[in-house]
């Protein structure tokens, strides 16, 4: 080969490499590191029929309980679900202007006990305690995420422990799932009690931020082997104890967020949501952001209309005897 030949050969190869390696880079920018946000509402209906004529003009309590996600971190001024289940900011989409709970439950006040990284444990030793005890006419409506932190604190910076389980083993978490279940029938139990005249309990089960892969070690933690399992059967505990008790109700949060977490922008995965490839996670990755909180308010407001539209909503209901 001649030495311009050689040279031919070295350029040319230098030249690949030149448009490759950028276009590689871009490549994994784009579709695993990149997680916009998107503009605009989340395709999750509200049925503004539903919110046009009042539902009950019985004293109502609307009651928050759990964790980051009920207490709002993250959000912007007023737009946390809670908040919004209540009233409309400023800035409403149009679509959802004057839907909220007060427009069609006039007498409802409202108190949200949640705190910002607290666990079960927390929830059952310092939260449902202070839901105050009601006379028979209110009727309780109580929002409640539980568990999420049980699962992902403390990121794999310590040993697993019950409450903050990350890097545990399928066979480690067992009993913590167990107490878990029992923990949750108790919380349950003691909120609804406080309220003689009813209670209805919207009880979310845990979403997902890596978009049912479990690949944690893609948004910068440890990887942990079990942790999808482990999700999946805190969210089938969840699930299993809604299903015994009527006046307990699933918020699916997992369905809804699914295809908007690190993967949101992959078009060859199952969960790929192609009229919304947006990501609604914090950067802490653990609560929502704003788009996130409008879908957390859409989603609990439809559950809530489930239940409260219905004829018969507005009479007293009996707790359950095992909460």
């Amino acid at each position: 080969m001649t030495g311009s030949h050689q040279r031919s050969r070295r350029l040319l190869v230098a030249l690949g490499v030149f448009l490759l390696v950028p276009g590689y880079l871009a490549w994994q920018w784009h579709f695993w590191w990149r997680r916009p946000p998107g503009k605009g509402a989340v395709a999750i209906t509200v049925r503004p029929e539903a919110f046009s004529s009042v539902w009950t003009e019985r004293e109502v309590l609307l009651v928050g309980l759990g964790d980051s996600v009920t207490a709002g971190f993250g959000a912007s001024p007023g737009k946390s679900y809670f908040e919004r289940l209540l009233k409309n900011p400023p800035d409403e989409f149009p679509a959802l202007r004057e839907i909220n709970l007060s427009k069609v439950l006039p007498r409802i006040r409202a108190t949200n006990l949640s705190v910002s990284g607290s666990t079960s444990l927390h929830h059952a030793r310092t939260q449902v305690g202070k839901v105050p005890r009601q006379g028979s006419n209110v009727l309780g409506l109580v929002v409640f995420t539980t568990g999420g932190n049980d699962l992902i604190h403390a990121y794999g910076k310590a040993p697993p422990v019950e409450g903050a389980m990350f890097g545990a083993t399928a066979a480690q978490a067992r009993p913590w799932r167990e107490n878990f279940s029992r923990r949750l029938a108790e919380m349950v139990a003691t909120v609804t009690n406080r309220f003689p005249g009813g209670c209805h309990v919207f009880l979310a089960n845990i979403y997902d931020p890596t978009d049912g892969l479990g690949d944690v070690e893609k948004a910068g933690l440890p990887p942990w082997p079990d942790g999808l399992l482990i999700h999946r059967e805190y969210n089938q505990t969840i699930a299993d104890y809604v299903s015994r008790h009527g006046n307990v109700h699933l918020v699916d949060i997992h369905s809804a967020f699914m295809g908007h977490g690190i993967h949101c922008t992959q078009f060859w995965r199952s969960c790929y949501q192609r009229t919304d490839p947006h990501y609604w996670f914090h950067p802490n990755l653990e609560d929502p952001n704003d788009r996130g909180y409008d879908a957390l308010r859409r989603l609990f407001l439809n559950a809530i209309c489930e239940v409260m539209a219905r004829p018969s909503s507005s009479g007293p209901e009996a707790p359950d005897k095992d909460g």
